[in-house]
């Protein structure tokens, strides 16, 4: 058995005993891609795909507990010791459609042929049961020279998959290798194809490289590239603030949503058009909540600076920002302050000295919030209109955003009789 050191030992022992079976039944079979490129590079192994020369029908008779998930394709999932693991028979591809899915699989019975399809050298490894790695395009060779190549014409691996290019960005960013110089001429003539490629997709990839750990190492090759411009949904590299956008490396804790919110924020997008562009590009509703907040707060703090205030005014309107945007929000962008370099708002030194002093002091102005929703109030709407004798309409709710903004900056205290009291106050003023 393969002493495996970067994968758990039971789901190393379960993918030997299906090797196993399959070898013993006259069958060759393989670890394969992924499992064994992270091996040799010491990274840690969550799954591990297996490639056979057993066809598909082959090898449900040998186990009792697969499922045919992708027969057309060759491949069988099967289930040992509850791990489940994609067995797929040595194949080849051709007349690929959308230069993302192959119409033609064709079964074969030599391993390196199965390798020969696959995208790239580091990917294009198998090894057997004994630990003998199949290599026939020097795949280990460019591990240990931290280089991402096609297998074979990167303008043919490019044009039968074009995700394939965006998979090259993200290697070659979150392992800090180079890309090859006929891969990267391949990438950079063959971009226009990524039209054709779901944004799903697309943000599928960008989501992993953003959250690996040389975010920018990407971000520069996509730059580069320009290859963003092609997508469904295109973004421009020219309107961003590169400068702006290099202070991202410095997040704590490879932190994802708040460096997506550096990239916007380094774009100049406002919340509204940030917002627009992740629901096209597939994100969910909670990460586009959570990165747009963010440009929220932003688009608040520089218009509150436009006038010079007081710390206490201050103080004010950065409660009434909590408020409307959230606490989360406000504490993300109260991490990303720091993390920006200086005078890049191209604002007066009275308005960013405004900005520090909110950056300051925002945090333990936040802590001192008594209140941060209506259900926080001490008094209720029915027990507005219960003191006044009034029916319900728009002013209740004005009246208990009201008593909530000055409950929550200290103006009023938050108790059922000085709220109520507060409540006939502003009545009474409003009949005057």
């Amino acid at each position: 058995m393969v002493q495996w050191t970067q994968v758990d030992h039971e789901l190393a022992r379960q993918s030997e005993h299906v090797l196993r079976t399959l070898n013993e039944k006259g069958y060759e079979a393989y670890w394969v891609g992924g499992c064994v490129r992270d091996e040799l590079m010491e990274r840690s192994v969550d799954d591990m795909d297996i490639t056979t020369s057993a066809s598909p029908e082959q090898v449900m008779d040998l186990f009792a507990d697969c499922i045919p998930t992708g027969l057309q394709h060759g491949t069988v999932t099967v289930r040992s010791g509850g791990y489940y693991f994609e067995v797929t028979t040595f194949r080849t591809e051709s007349e690929y459609k959308d230069n993302r899915r192959p119409t033609a699989v064709h079964f074969v019975q030599d391993i390196k042929e199965d390798l020969q399809r696959r995208d790239f050298t580091m990917n294009a490894l198998a090894m057997d049961r004994n630990g003998n790695i199949v290599d026939p395009f020097g795949g280990q060779t460019d591990i240990r020279d931290k280089r991402v190549r096609c297998v074979g014409s990167a303008k043919e691996r490019f044009g039968e998959d074009a995700l394939r290019m965006l998979r090259c960005v993200r290697f070659a960013s979150v392992f800090d290798f180079k890309i090859a110089h006929n891969t990267w001429k391949g990438l950079v003539q063959q971009k226009d194809l990524l039209q054709h490629i779901a944004m799903e997709r697309v943000r599928t990839e960008m989501v992993k490289m953003m959250a690996g750990p040389h975010p920018l190492r990407g971000l520069e090759l996509l730059r580069r590239s320009q290859a963003l411009e092609h997508v469904k949904v295109p973004v421009y590299v020219e309107r961003f603030n590169q400068s702006l956008l290099s202070e991202m490396v410095h997040l704590v804790d490879e932190n994802v949503m708040l460096r997506w919110s550096i990239v916007l924020i380094a774009g100049q997008f406002t919340r509204d058009e940030a917002d627009a562009l992740l629901r096209k590009w597939t994100f969910s509703n909670d990460d586009r909540s959570r990165i747009t907040g963010v440009l929220e707060v932003e688009q608040q703090v520089k218009a509150l600076v436009q006038e010079q205030k007081n710390e206490e005014a201050l103080r004010a309107e950065w409660i009434v920002t909590v408020l409307s945007c959230g606490r989360q929000a406000t504490e993300d962008w109260l991490m990303i302050q720091p993390l920006l370099p200086s005078g890049w708002r191209n604002q007066g030194v009275l308005q960013e000295g405004q900005v520090d002093a909110i950056h300051f002091n925002g945090a333990a102005w936040s802590q001192s919030m008594k209140v941060h929703e209506l259900k926080d109030l001490h008094i209720t709407g029915e027990n507005v209109l219960q003191s006044l004798g009034r029916k319900g309409g728009p002013w209740l709710g004005q009246l208990m955003k009201y008593l909530l903004r000055e409950t929550a900056i200290g103006n009023i205290k938050n108790q059922h009789d000085v709220l109520t009291n507060e409540v006939k106050r502003v009545a009474a003023d409003d009949k005057a």
